[in-house]
Protein backbone atom coordinates (compact mmCIF):
# COMPACT_ATOMS: atom_id res chain seq x y z
CA UNK A 1 0.00 0.00 0.00
CA UNK A 2 2.87 2.26 0.73
CA UNK A 3 6.74 1.44 -0.18
CA UNK A 4 8.41 1.30 3.61
CA UNK A 5 11.20 3.90 2.09
CA UNK A 6 8.13 6.47 1.33
CA UNK A 7 6.95 5.80 4.28
CA UNK A 8 10.67 6.85 6.32
CA UNK A 9 11.04 9.72 4.44
CA UNK A 10 6.83 11.12 4.94
CA UNK A 11 8.02 10.22 8.85
CA UNK A 12 11.49 12.15 8.54
CA UNK A 13 9.48 15.40 6.86
CA UNK A 14 6.54 14.81 9.67
CA UNK A 15 9.63 15.10 12.64
CA UNK A 16 11.50 18.51 10.91
CA UNK A 17 9.98 20.75 13.63
CA UNK A 18 10.27 19.04 16.48
CA UNK A 19 7.60 16.60 17.17
CA UNK A 20 8.70 13.41 18.87
CA UNK A 21 6.19 10.78 17.30
CA UNK A 22 5.37 10.42 13.52
CA UNK A 23 2.44 8.07 12.59
CA UNK A 24 1.30 7.09 8.91
CA UNK A 25 -1.97 5.37 8.54
CA UNK A 26 -2.70 4.47 5.19
CA UNK A 27 -6.40 2.60 4.79
CA UNK A 28 -8.06 1.08 1.48
CA UNK A 29 -11.51 0.51 1.84
CA UNK A 30 -14.21 -1.12 -0.71
CA UNK A 31 -17.66 -1.22 0.60
CA UNK A 32 -21.32 -2.36 -0.56
CA UNK A 33 -24.42 -2.08 0.99
CA UNK A 34 -27.99 -2.97 -0.23
CA UNK A 35 -31.58 -1.86 1.08
CA UNK A 36 -34.45 -3.64 0.44
CA UNK A 37 -38.06 -1.86 1.30
CA UNK A 38 -41.29 -3.92 1.12
CA UNK A 39 -39.92 -6.77 -0.69
CA UNK A 40 -37.87 -4.76 -3.61
CA UNK A 41 -34.67 -3.62 -3.95
CA UNK A 42 -34.25 0.27 -3.38
CA UNK A 43 -30.79 0.94 -3.33
CA UNK A 44 -27.35 -0.95 -4.46
CA UNK A 45 -24.30 1.20 -3.21
CA UNK A 46 -20.58 0.42 -3.98
CA UNK A 47 -17.71 2.31 -3.21
CA UNK A 48 -13.83 2.84 -2.44
CA UNK A 49 -12.35 4.81 0.26
CA UNK A 50 -8.93 5.73 0.07
CA UNK A 51 -6.79 7.74 2.06
CA UNK A 52 -3.61 8.58 4.32
CA UNK A 53 -3.95 10.21 7.59
CA UNK A 54 -0.61 11.94 9.73
CA UNK A 55 -0.28 12.42 12.71
CA UNK A 56 2.74 13.86 14.90
CA UNK A 57 2.93 14.17 18.77
CA UNK A 58 5.24 16.50 20.93
CA UNK A 59 4.60 15.71 24.53
CA UNK A 60 1.16 15.75 24.68
CA UNK A 61 0.34 18.02 21.63
CA UNK A 62 -1.24 16.20 18.77
CA UNK A 63 -1.61 17.69 15.38
CA UNK A 64 -3.56 15.71 12.26
CA UNK A 65 -3.56 15.48 8.58
CA UNK A 66 -4.87 13.60 6.18
CA UNK A 67 -5.20 13.58 2.03
CA UNK A 68 -5.73 11.07 -0.94
CA UNK A 69 -3.04 12.01 -2.92
CA UNK A 70 -0.42 9.21 -1.72
CA UNK A 71 2.27 9.68 -3.98
CA UNK A 72 5.86 10.87 -1.76
CA UNK A 73 6.09 14.57 -3.30
CA UNK A 74 2.29 15.19 -1.62
CA UNK A 75 2.73 13.23 1.64
CA UNK A 76 5.94 15.01 2.21
CA UNK A 77 4.46 18.15 1.65
CA UNK A 78 1.73 17.18 4.07
CA UNK A 79 3.83 15.97 6.37
CA UNK A 80 5.15 19.04 6.91
CA UNK A 81 2.21 21.06 6.90
CA UNK A 82 0.83 19.40 9.95
CA UNK A 83 4.45 19.77 11.68
CA UNK A 84 4.08 23.55 11.32
CA UNK A 85 1.79 23.43 14.09
CA UNK A 86 5.01 22.58 16.11
CA UNK A 87 8.18 25.06 16.59
CA UNK A 88 10.72 22.48 18.74
CA UNK A 89 14.37 21.54 18.18
CA UNK A 90 14.29 19.63 15.24
CA UNK A 91 14.74 15.70 15.98
CA UNK A 92 17.90 14.24 15.41
CA UNK A 93 18.06 10.78 14.04
CA UNK A 94 17.18 8.36 10.92
CA UNK A 95 13.90 6.22 10.57
CA UNK A 96 14.05 2.43 10.22
CA UNK A 97 11.08 0.74 9.83
CA UNK A 98 11.01 -2.42 10.46
CA UNK A 99 7.94 -5.36 8.83
CA UNK A 100 5.83 -6.52 11.69
CA UNK A 101 3.85 -9.58 11.14
CA UNK A 102 0.64 -9.99 12.39
CA UNK A 103 -1.05 -12.79 14.70
CA UNK A 104 -4.01 -13.22 12.78
CA UNK A 105 -7.12 -14.56 15.80
CA UNK A 106 -10.13 -14.21 12.87
CA UNK A 107 -10.24 -16.57 10.10
CA UNK A 108 -11.42 -15.31 7.30
CA UNK A 109 -12.94 -17.76 4.43
CA UNK A 110 -15.28 -16.51 1.81
CA UNK A 111 -14.19 -12.68 0.68
CA UNK A 112 -17.26 -10.72 -0.42
CA UNK A 113 -16.36 -10.50 -3.49
CA UNK A 114 -16.69 -14.09 -4.33
CA UNK A 115 -20.45 -14.24 -3.75
CA UNK A 116 -22.86 -12.86 -6.65
CA UNK A 117 -25.33 -9.97 -5.90
CA UNK A 118 -27.91 -12.24 -6.61
CA UNK A 119 -26.97 -14.05 -3.94
CA UNK A 120 -27.04 -11.37 -1.14
CA UNK A 121 -30.18 -9.66 -2.20
CA UNK A 122 -32.01 -13.49 -1.65
CA UNK A 123 -30.68 -13.33 1.78
CA UNK A 124 -32.82 -10.37 2.09
CA UNK A 125 -35.54 -12.03 0.23
CA UNK A 126 -35.56 -14.58 2.97
CA UNK A 127 -35.29 -12.05 6.00
CA UNK A 128 -38.65 -10.45 4.49
CA UNK A 129 -40.53 -13.24 3.48
CA UNK A 130 -39.89 -14.54 7.24
CA UNK A 131 -40.76 -11.34 8.79
CA UNK A 132 -44.22 -10.85 6.97
CA UNK A 133 -45.26 -14.16 6.76
CA UNK A 134 -44.92 -14.00 10.36
CA UNK A 135 -48.44 -12.35 11.07
CA UNK A 136 -50.69 -10.00 9.47
CA UNK A 137 -50.09 -7.18 11.12
CA UNK A 138 -46.42 -7.15 9.93
CA UNK A 139 -47.13 -4.27 7.25
CA UNK A 140 -43.38 -3.54 6.48
CA UNK A 141 -39.90 -4.52 6.31
CA UNK A 142 -36.83 -3.18 5.94
CA UNK A 143 -33.90 -5.07 5.24
CA UNK A 144 -30.44 -4.00 4.55
CA UNK A 145 -27.35 -5.79 3.67
CA UNK A 146 -23.73 -4.15 3.69
CA UNK A 147 -20.39 -5.42 3.64
CA UNK A 148 -16.76 -3.88 3.50
CA UNK A 149 -13.07 -4.65 3.27
CA UNK A 150 -10.46 -2.51 4.63
CA UNK A 151 -6.94 -3.14 4.39
CA UNK A 152 -4.61 -0.65 6.55
CA UNK A 153 -0.94 0.28 6.96
CA UNK A 154 0.39 2.05 9.88
CA UNK A 155 4.38 3.07 10.19
CA UNK A 156 5.59 5.32 12.85
CA UNK A 157 8.50 6.55 14.20
CA UNK A 158 9.27 3.62 17.00
CA UNK A 159 9.90 1.15 13.72
CA UNK A 160 6.33 0.11 13.16
CA UNK A 161 5.34 -1.15 10.07
CA UNK A 162 2.42 -3.49 9.81
CA UNK A 163 -0.30 -4.23 7.56
CA UNK A 164 -3.64 -5.79 8.32
CA UNK A 165 -7.25 -6.86 6.86
CA UNK A 166 -10.55 -6.48 8.18
CA UNK A 167 -13.82 -7.64 7.14
CA UNK A 168 -16.77 -7.11 7.90
CA UNK A 169 -20.60 -8.11 7.06
CA UNK A 170 -23.98 -7.10 8.32
CA UNK A 171 -27.49 -8.51 7.70
CA UNK A 172 -29.92 -5.54 9.46
CA UNK A 173 -33.60 -6.40 9.75
CA UNK A 174 -36.54 -3.86 10.63
CA UNK A 175 -40.54 -4.74 10.64
CA UNK A 176 -43.28 -2.51 11.59
CA UNK A 177 -46.59 -3.70 13.08
CA UNK A 178 -49.33 -1.50 12.46
CA UNK A 179 -53.20 -2.17 14.11
CA UNK A 180 -55.43 1.10 13.20
CA UNK A 181 -53.60 4.27 13.83
CA UNK A 182 -50.94 2.45 16.39
CA UNK A 183 -47.50 1.65 14.55
CA UNK A 184 -44.90 0.47 16.32
CA UNK A 185 -41.24 -1.21 15.00
CA UNK A 186 -38.29 -3.64 16.08
CA UNK A 187 -35.19 -3.89 14.48
CA UNK A 188 -32.29 -6.65 15.07
CA UNK A 189 -29.10 -6.79 12.69
CA UNK A 190 -26.64 -9.59 13.24
CA UNK A 191 -23.24 -8.93 11.79
CA UNK A 192 -19.79 -10.78 11.75
CA UNK A 193 -16.20 -9.58 11.89
CA UNK A 194 -14.76 -12.10 8.91
CA UNK A 195 -15.75 -13.61 5.82
CA UNK A 196 -19.28 -14.24 4.49
CA UNK A 197 -19.21 -17.57 5.68
CA UNK A 198 -20.68 -16.68 8.51
CA UNK A 199 -23.94 -15.27 6.50
CA UNK A 200 -23.75 -18.78 4.76
CA UNK A 201 -25.11 -20.43 7.90
CA UNK A 202 -26.98 -17.64 9.54
CA UNK A 203 -30.82 -18.75 10.26
CA UNK A 204 -31.89 -15.41 8.66
CA UNK A 205 -35.37 -16.76 8.97
CA UNK A 206 -35.19 -17.21 13.11
CA UNK A 207 -33.93 -13.43 13.20
CA UNK A 208 -36.55 -12.24 10.75
CA UNK A 209 -39.12 -13.64 12.90
CA UNK A 210 -37.79 -12.58 16.36
CA UNK A 211 -38.06 -8.85 14.77
CA UNK A 212 -41.08 -9.57 13.52
CA UNK A 213 -42.72 -11.14 17.06
CA UNK A 214 -41.02 -8.57 19.25
CA UNK A 215 -42.87 -5.25 16.75
CA UNK A 216 -46.17 -7.45 17.40
CA UNK A 217 -45.34 -7.33 21.47
CA UNK A 218 -44.95 -3.74 21.39
CA UNK A 219 -47.80 -2.83 18.98
CA UNK A 220 -50.64 -4.02 21.80
CA UNK A 221 -48.57 -3.38 24.93
CA UNK A 222 -49.30 -1.08 27.51
CA UNK A 223 -47.93 2.03 28.68
CA UNK A 224 -45.12 1.23 31.32
CA UNK A 225 -45.69 2.79 35.15
CA UNK A 226 -43.63 5.42 36.62
CA UNK A 227 -41.58 5.27 39.42
CA UNK A 228 -38.48 3.08 41.19
CA UNK A 229 -38.97 -0.27 40.33
CA UNK A 230 -36.47 -3.40 40.76
CA UNK A 231 -35.35 -3.46 37.19
CA UNK A 232 -33.81 -6.94 35.82
CA UNK A 233 -31.70 -6.25 32.16
CA UNK A 234 -31.36 -9.39 29.90
CA UNK A 235 -28.22 -10.16 28.18
CA UNK A 236 -26.75 -9.12 24.90
CA UNK A 237 -28.04 -5.65 24.03
CA UNK A 238 -29.09 -5.07 28.26
CA UNK A 239 -25.25 -4.45 27.88
CA UNK A 240 -25.34 -1.39 26.23
CA UNK A 241 -26.48 0.42 29.51
CA UNK A 242 -22.43 -0.88 31.08
CA UNK A 243 -21.12 0.19 27.93
CA UNK A 244 -22.66 3.85 27.91
CA UNK A 245 -23.11 4.34 31.28
CA UNK A 246 -19.75 2.94 32.34
CA UNK A 247 -17.44 1.74 29.47
CA UNK A 248 -17.25 5.16 27.72
CA UNK A 249 -15.98 6.90 31.26
CA UNK A 250 -13.13 4.00 31.22
CA UNK A 251 -11.66 5.80 28.04
CA UNK A 252 -8.70 7.81 28.46
CA UNK A 253 -9.39 10.65 26.42
CA UNK A 254 -12.20 11.35 29.34
CA UNK A 255 -10.37 10.27 32.04
CA UNK A 256 -7.06 12.18 31.27
CA UNK A 257 -8.80 15.10 30.84
CA UNK A 258 -10.77 14.63 34.44
CA UNK A 259 -13.99 14.60 32.54
CA UNK A 260 -15.26 11.35 33.50
CA UNK A 261 -16.80 10.45 37.11
CA UNK A 262 -14.04 7.11 37.18
CA UNK A 263 -10.82 9.42 37.12
CA UNK A 264 -8.39 8.72 39.87
CA UNK A 265 -10.75 5.97 40.97
CA UNK A 266 -8.21 2.91 40.55
CA UNK A 267 -8.21 0.68 43.04
CA UNK A 268 -11.34 1.22 44.40
CA UNK A 269 -14.79 -0.39 44.63
CA UNK A 270 -16.84 1.32 42.26
CA UNK A 271 -19.53 -1.21 41.90
CA UNK A 272 -21.13 -4.28 43.40
CA UNK A 273 -18.92 -7.31 44.01
CA UNK A 274 -20.96 -9.27 41.89
CA UNK A 275 -19.51 -7.37 39.05
CA UNK A 276 -16.15 -8.30 36.62
CA UNK A 277 -15.72 -6.73 33.42
CA UNK A 278 -13.79 -6.57 30.37
CA UNK A 279 -13.07 -5.57 27.30
CA UNK A 280 -11.83 -7.75 24.75
CA UNK A 281 -10.77 -7.27 21.55
CA UNK A 282 -8.81 -10.47 20.46
CA UNK A 283 -12.81 -12.84 20.73
CA UNK A 284 -12.19 -14.29 17.38
CA UNK A 285 -14.80 -13.01 14.30
CA UNK A 286 -16.08 -10.70 16.65
CA UNK A 287 -17.88 -7.53 15.66
CA UNK A 288 -16.09 -5.55 17.79
CA UNK A 289 -12.41 -7.28 17.53
CA UNK A 290 -9.65 -6.46 15.49
CA UNK A 291 -5.72 -7.91 15.24
CA UNK A 292 -4.47 -4.58 15.97
CA UNK A 293 -6.05 -1.07 17.32
CA UNK A 294 -5.30 2.00 15.08
CA UNK A 295 -2.24 2.86 15.92
CA UNK A 296 -0.80 -0.81 15.29
CA UNK A 297 -0.99 -2.03 18.74
CA UNK A 298 -2.15 -5.87 18.99
CA UNK A 299 -5.42 -5.91 20.56
CA UNK A 300 -5.78 -7.49 24.05
CA UNK A 301 -8.41 -8.68 27.10
CA UNK A 302 -8.47 -5.67 29.50
CA UNK A 303 -9.59 -5.97 32.72
CA UNK A 304 -12.09 -2.72 33.96
CA UNK A 305 -14.00 -3.97 36.85
CA UNK A 306 -12.86 -7.33 39.17
CA UNK A 307 -15.53 -7.90 41.98
CA UNK A 308 -16.61 -4.26 42.14
CA UNK A 309 -13.39 -2.42 42.21
CA UNK A 310 -11.90 -0.80 39.40
CA UNK A 311 -8.74 -2.29 37.58
CA UNK A 312 -7.91 -0.55 34.70
CA UNK A 313 -9.26 1.92 32.07
CA UNK A 314 -8.87 1.93 28.19
CA UNK A 315 -5.57 3.66 27.24
CA UNK A 316 -4.79 4.68 23.44
CA UNK A 317 -0.58 6.23 22.91
CA UNK A 318 -1.79 9.85 23.33
CA UNK A 319 -4.09 9.22 26.76
CA UNK A 320 -1.05 6.90 27.98
CA UNK A 321 1.21 9.80 27.68
CA UNK A 322 -1.19 12.55 29.45
CA UNK A 323 -2.22 9.98 32.02
CA UNK A 324 1.75 8.30 32.24
CA UNK A 325 0.16 4.43 31.63
CA UNK A 326 0.78 2.19 28.64
CA UNK A 327 -1.82 1.83 25.91
CA UNK A 328 -4.47 -1.39 26.20
CA UNK A 329 -4.45 -1.68 22.37
CA UNK A 330 -7.35 0.20 22.17
CA UNK A 331 -6.55 2.99 19.57
CA UNK A 332 -9.50 3.13 17.59
CA UNK A 333 -10.71 5.43 14.11
CA UNK A 334 -13.56 5.23 12.09
CA UNK A 335 -11.34 5.79 8.73
CA UNK A 336 -8.11 7.82 7.46
CA UNK A 337 -10.08 11.24 8.10
CA UNK A 338 -9.73 11.07 12.02
CA UNK A 339 -7.48 10.67 14.48
CA UNK A 340 -7.77 7.37 17.09
CA UNK A 341 -8.69 7.94 19.97
CA UNK A 342 -9.74 5.46 23.53
CA UNK A 343 -12.78 3.19 22.60
CA UNK A 344 -14.19 0.17 23.48
CA UNK A 345 -14.17 -3.52 21.49
CA UNK A 346 -16.17 -6.12 22.55
CA UNK A 347 -17.07 -4.37 26.30
CA UNK A 348 -19.12 -7.01 28.56
CA UNK A 349 -19.79 -7.90 32.57
CA UNK A 350 -18.29 -11.23 33.14
CA UNK A 351 -21.42 -14.16 33.79
CA UNK A 352 -22.22 -14.79 37.47
CA UNK A 353 -23.73 -17.63 39.46
CA UNK A 354 -27.53 -17.04 39.31
CA UNK A 355 -30.03 -18.77 36.64
CA UNK A 356 -32.40 -15.90 34.84
CA UNK A 357 -35.44 -18.25 36.48
CA UNK A 358 -33.67 -17.69 39.53
CA UNK A 359 -33.42 -13.70 38.69
CA UNK A 360 -36.82 -13.53 37.54
CA UNK A 361 -38.30 -15.67 40.56
CA UNK A 362 -37.11 -13.49 43.03
CA UNK A 363 -38.39 -10.16 42.19
CA UNK A 364 -41.93 -10.07 43.36
CA UNK A 365 -42.78 -6.24 41.14
CA UNK A 366 -40.35 -4.96 38.62
CA UNK A 367 -39.82 -4.36 35.03
CA UNK A 368 -37.98 -6.84 32.62
CA UNK A 369 -36.21 -5.09 30.19
CA UNK A 370 -35.63 -7.54 27.33
CA UNK A 371 -34.19 -5.13 25.06
CA UNK A 372 -32.79 -1.66 25.38
CA UNK A 373 -32.47 1.02 22.54
CA UNK A 374 -30.42 4.17 22.23
CA UNK A 375 -30.18 6.61 25.52
CA UNK A 376 -27.73 8.99 26.21
CA UNK A 377 -25.57 9.84 28.81
CA UNK A 378 -22.98 12.27 30.08
CA UNK A 379 -19.36 10.68 31.16
CA UNK A 380 -18.34 13.27 33.67
CA UNK A 381 -21.27 12.40 35.86
CA UNK A 382 -22.10 8.96 34.04
CA UNK A 383 -26.33 10.79 34.43
CA UNK A 384 -27.81 8.63 31.64
CA UNK A 385 -31.38 7.85 29.82
CA UNK A 386 -32.05 4.78 28.21
CA UNK A 387 -35.60 3.62 26.30
CA UNK A 388 -36.89 0.08 27.17
CA UNK A 389 -37.28 -1.07 23.27
CA UNK A 390 -38.80 -4.43 24.65
CA UNK A 391 -40.22 -4.41 28.14
CA UNK A 392 -42.13 -6.13 30.46
CA UNK A 393 -43.90 -6.23 34.00
CA UNK A 394 -42.93 -8.55 36.38
CA UNK A 395 -45.51 -9.82 38.75
CA UNK A 396 -45.11 -12.53 41.52
CA UNK A 397 -41.71 -13.48 40.29
CA UNK A 398 -43.25 -14.44 36.51
CA UNK A 399 -42.77 -12.51 33.13
CA UNK A 400 -46.18 -10.89 32.73
CA UNK A 401 -47.56 -8.35 30.55
CA UNK A 402 -45.86 -6.46 28.01
CA UNK A 403 -45.38 -2.61 28.28
CA UNK A 404 -43.62 0.27 26.06
CA UNK A 405 -42.50 3.35 26.09
CA UNK A 406 -40.47 2.67 29.28
CA UNK A 407 -37.48 5.09 30.06
CA UNK A 408 -34.40 3.69 32.65
CA UNK A 409 -33.25 7.39 34.51
CA UNK A 410 -30.39 7.21 36.64
CA UNK A 411 -26.47 7.19 36.96
CA UNK A 412 -23.80 4.87 35.47
CA UNK A 413 -21.40 4.72 39.35
CA UNK A 414 -25.07 4.36 41.35
CA UNK A 415 -26.43 1.65 39.13
CA UNK A 416 -23.11 -0.48 39.18
CA UNK A 417 -23.40 -0.61 43.17
CA UNK A 418 -27.27 -1.37 42.97
CA UNK A 419 -26.34 -4.47 40.59
CA UNK A 420 -27.68 -7.19 43.19
CA UNK A 421 -27.93 -10.40 40.90
CA UNK A 422 -25.63 -12.03 38.06
CA UNK A 423 -27.04 -14.61 35.55
CA UNK A 424 -24.89 -16.99 34.08
CA UNK A 425 -26.24 -16.80 30.64
CA UNK A 426 -23.91 -14.42 28.99
CA UNK A 427 -24.70 -13.27 25.30
CA UNK A 428 -23.46 -10.01 23.29
CA UNK A 429 -24.84 -7.67 20.85
CA UNK A 430 -23.40 -5.90 17.88
CA UNK A 431 -23.68 -2.18 17.08
CA UNK A 432 -22.23 0.90 16.22
CA UNK A 433 -20.28 3.57 18.54
CA UNK A 434 -20.19 6.85 17.84
CA UNK A 435 -17.27 9.03 19.27
CA UNK A 436 -14.89 11.95 18.63
CA UNK A 437 -12.94 9.37 16.50
CA UNK A 438 -16.28 8.60 14.26
CA UNK A 439 -17.92 5.57 14.24
CA UNK A 440 -17.04 2.48 14.63
CA UNK A 441 -18.29 -1.48 15.09
CA UNK A 442 -18.63 -2.51 19.08
CA UNK A 443 -19.61 -5.33 20.75
CA UNK A 444 -21.95 -4.80 24.09
CA UNK A 445 -23.29 -7.82 26.23
CA UNK A 446 -23.56 -9.23 29.22
CA UNK A 447 -25.46 -12.07 31.91
CA UNK A 448 -28.80 -10.97 33.00
CA UNK A 449 -28.43 -9.02 35.75
CA UNK A 450 -30.89 -7.35 38.41
CA UNK A 451 -30.60 -3.50 39.76
CA UNK A 452 -32.40 -3.45 43.36
CA UNK A 453 -33.71 -0.09 42.33
CA UNK A 454 -34.05 2.03 39.53
CA UNK A 455 -35.85 5.16 38.16
CA UNK A 456 -38.32 4.06 35.48
CA UNK A 457 -40.26 6.98 33.69
CA UNK A 458 -43.66 5.82 32.07
CA UNK A 459 -46.69 6.92 30.27
CA UNK A 460 -48.74 4.57 32.51
CA UNK A 461 -48.77 6.06 35.73
CA UNK A 462 -47.64 5.12 38.95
Amino acid sequence: MLNKNVAENVIQAALETGGDFAEIFVEDKKNASFTMIGGTVESALSGRDFGVGIRILSGEYSVYAYTNDASEANLIKVARFASQALNNEQRIGSIDLRKTMVDNKHQIVTMPASIEKAQKIEWMRRAHHAATNYDSVIKQTTVVYLDNVQDILIANSEGLFVEDRRVYSRLGMTAMAESGTEKESASIGPGYFGGLEYMQTLDIEAHAKDVARSAKTILFADHAPSGNFPVVIDNAFGGVIFHEACGHGLESHAVSRGASVFAGKLGEKIASPLVTAYDDGTLPNTWGSVNIDDEGMPTQKNLLIENGVLKGYLIDKLGGRKMNMAPTGSGRRQSYLYAPTSRMNNTFIAPGKSTPEEIIASTELGIYAKHLDGGSVNPATSDYNFSISEGYMIRDGKIAEPIKGAALIGKGIDTLKKIDMVGNNLDLGIGICGASSGNIPVTVGQPMIRVSELTVGGRGGA
